[in-house]
């Protein structure tokens, strides 16, 4: 009974070692992000300050 696990769980970790790497290579992720158009700071955005009622 042990002995037969013991396989079993030789076997699972080689089959997870064997399958590390199967697609090649690993490549980064292309960005979604728009690229800079020049180098610099740049701000943006909006800010409101008050208090709203109804009458």
């Amino acid at each position: 009974m042990t002995h037969s696990l013991l396989i079993a769980a030789l076997a699972l970790m080689l089959a997870t070692l064997a399958a590390c790497g199967v697609d090649g290579a690993p490549t980064r992720p292309e960005s979604t992000r728009p690229e800079p158009s020049a180098p610099g700071l740049q701000v943006s955005g909006e800010a409101r300050i008050g208090v709203i009622s109804d009458l």
